[in-house]
C-alpha cells in the first residue's frame, strides 16, 4: 500500500508541473467547472471577495488567517504587475478592515522569472502597502529549482522592509544551511515539510528522519524566541511541536500553528480551543492547478475524496 501511495503522490507531484495540462484546464470551461467541485475543498474562491468571507468567519472564531492570490511563474512583466496590483489590493481591505491576517505569495508569481530586480521591485511595492498596517508577508516555497533565488531575495528585501517572513522546507538537505544564516534575520521563519517533487539526493523521505529535522528546526526558533509558523497537519508532529511550546513557555510568545484550509483543520480548532496561536491558510484565484495537485499529493488517498466532491456536486 505504501508503494502504492508513494507512486500516486510522485505521479501527483509531476502533473502538477505540466503547465500543458494546467493551459488545458484554464481554457476548457467544462473540465474547469468539473474539476473546481474538488479544489472548493481547498480553495477559499475565485475572488478576493468570496476569499474575505472566510477570512472574516475565521476571525469570528478567534483564530488568525493568511491569505494568498494564488498563482504561479509569471507569463510576462505585465502578468507579474497585474499580480502585484492584487497583492496590494489585498493589504488594502486587510487594512481597512482591521483583519487578523497575513497574506502569502510565491515570487515566480510577481516576477522572478523575469528578473531579480523586477520581482524585487514588486515585492517592495507590495510590503509598502502592508507597512501601512502592519501586515506580515510571507515568501512561500517553490520547487528546488527557484530556492537560491528566493533566499536571495529574501536576504536582500529584508534589509528595506521589516514585514518580511520566510518558508523552509523541512525535507531539503540544504535547509540546515539556509536555517542557520536565515535564522540571524528578524522575519518569521515557517517551517514546512515539503511536498514539491525533487531530484534524486536533495531531499528526505517522509518519515522519522524527517520529522526528527522537523521538530529540531522549531525547537531552535522556539528556544531563541525566533518568530516561527509550525505549519503542518502531522496530527503527532502538532503534538510534538505542542510539548516544545509548552516546554519554552513562557518565553516562546512568537510562534503560531498554521494549518490550510480544507486540511485537518478540527486538529486546528482542537489547539485553539486548548489556548494555542493558530492561524488558517486560505488560497483564492483561477490557478489553483498546481496547488490542488500537491494537497492531492501530500495524501494521494484524497484522490477519492476528490472523486466524491466532483460525484455529489455532479449529480445533485
Amino acid at each position: 500500500m505504501n508503494e502504492l501511495l508513494n507512486l500516486g503522490s510522485a505521479a501527483l507531484k509531476a502533473a502538477a508541473t505540466d503547465s500543458r495540462a494546467k493551459a488545458y484546464l484554464l481554457t476548457n470551461p467544462l473540465l474547469y467547472r468539473v474539476v473546481w467541485k474538488a479544489a472548493q475543498r481547498y480553495v477559499a474562491g475565485d475572488t478576493l471577495a468570496q476569499a474575505l468571507v472566510k477570512v472574516r468567519e475565521t476571525q469570528a472564531g478567534g483564530m488568525k488567517s493568511s491569505l494568498e492570490y494564488i498563482g504561479e511563474n509569471a507569463g510576462s512583466e505585465k502578468e507579474a504587475a497585474l499580480a502585484t496590483r492584487e497583492f496590494q489590493h489585498i493589504c488594502g481591505h486587510i487594512g481597512a478592515e482591521g483583519l487578523h491576517t497575513t497574506v502569502s505569495l510565491d515570487l515566480s508569481h510577481i516576477g522572478l522569472n523575469q528578473s531579480a530586480e523586477l520581482c524585487l521591485n514588486n515585492l517592495l511595492a507590495i510590503c509598502r502597502q502592508a507597512e501601512r498596517y502592519g501586515i506580515e508577508v510571507n515568501l512561500s516555497a517553490e520547487g528546488t529549482g527557484q530556492t537560491d533565488k528566493i533566499i536571495s531575495l529574501y536576504q536582500e528585501a529584508a534589509k528595506l522592509t521589516g514585514v518580511l517572513a520566510v518558508t523552509l522546507q523541512a525535507y531539503l538537505y540544504r535547509t540546515r544551511d539556509d536555517f542557520d544564516e536565515l535564522k540571524n534575520l528578524p522575519g518569521r521563519i515557517r517551517i514546512v515539510k515539503g511536498a514539491y517533487a525533487t531530484a534524486p539526493g536533495l531531499s528526505m523521505a517522509r518519515g522519522e528522519a524527517l520529522n526528527d529535522a522537523y521538530l529540531d528546526y522549531i525547537a531552535e526558533l522556539l528556544e531563541t524566541q525566533h518568530k516561527c509558523s509550525i505549519a503542518t497537519h502531522d496530527y503527532q508532529l502538532q503534538q510534538e511541536a505542542k510539548n516544545l511550546v509548552n516546554f519554552y513557555r513562557p518565553l516562546t510568545t512568537h510562534y503560531e500553528f498554521e494549518s490550510l484550509y480544507g486540511i485537518c483543520q478540527q486538529q486546528l480548532l482542537d489547539l485553539h480551543e486548548e489556548g494555542y496561536s493558530t492561524k488558517l491558510y486560505y488560497v483564492y484565484g483561477q490557478e489553483w492547478y498546481l496547488y490542488l495537485c500537491n494537497r492531492l499529493a501530500e495524501y494521494p488517498m484524497n484522490l477519492f475524496r476528490a472523486l466524491a466532491d466532483i460525484c455529489e456536486t455532479e449529480t445533485a
